[in-house]
C-alpha cells in the first residue's frame, strides 16, 4: 500500500469538490485504504472549512478523530481571518510549503481537490 496526502484547495467557489475531498479522505481512513493518509487545507478551502456543516463536517470530525488532518496554511488562515476558528476546530496552522515538501520528500502521493 501507499501513502497519500489529500491537498484540499477548493472552497466556496466549488463546495462539492471540497466536500468530496473531505468525504473521500474520511472514508479512506476508515477503510484503511493507504498505509497512511494525511489531509492539508490550503487556499479557499480554509475559509470554507471554518464554516463547514452537515455531512462534510461529520466526515471532517472522523478525520480529526483519526489524526488524519495535518494542517492548514498559517499565512492564508491569518489573512482570511479564520485562524482562530480553525485552531478552535483543532486544526494546526503551519507553513503550507514546508508541509507539502515534507510529504513529497517522504514518498506521499498528492491527491488534489
Amino acid at each position: 500500500m501507499a501513502k497519500a496526502l489529500f491537498l484540499i484547495m477548493s472552497g466556496k467557489e466549488n463546495p462539492a469538490r471540497a466536500d468530496l475531498g473531505i468525504i473521500m479522505a474520511a472514508r479512506s481512513v476508515k477503510a484503511k485504504r493507504y498505509d497512511d493518509l494525511k489531509v492539508m487545507f490550503y487556499g479557499p478551502s480554509e475559509e470554507y472549512l471554518a464554516q463547514l456543516s452537515g455531512t462534510a463536517l461529520e466526515h471532517f470530525n472522523i478525520l480529526m478523530e483519526n489524526k488524519a488532518v495535518d494542517s492548514a496554511c498559517v499565512a492564508i488562515a491569518k489573512n482570511s481571518g479564520v485562524d482562530k476558528k480553525l485552531e478552535e476546530m483543532g486544526v494546526s496552522l503551519m507553513p503550507a510549503g514546508e508541509r507539502l515538501a515534507y510529504y513529497v520528500n517522504n514518498g506521499y502521493s498528492v491527491v488534489t481537490f
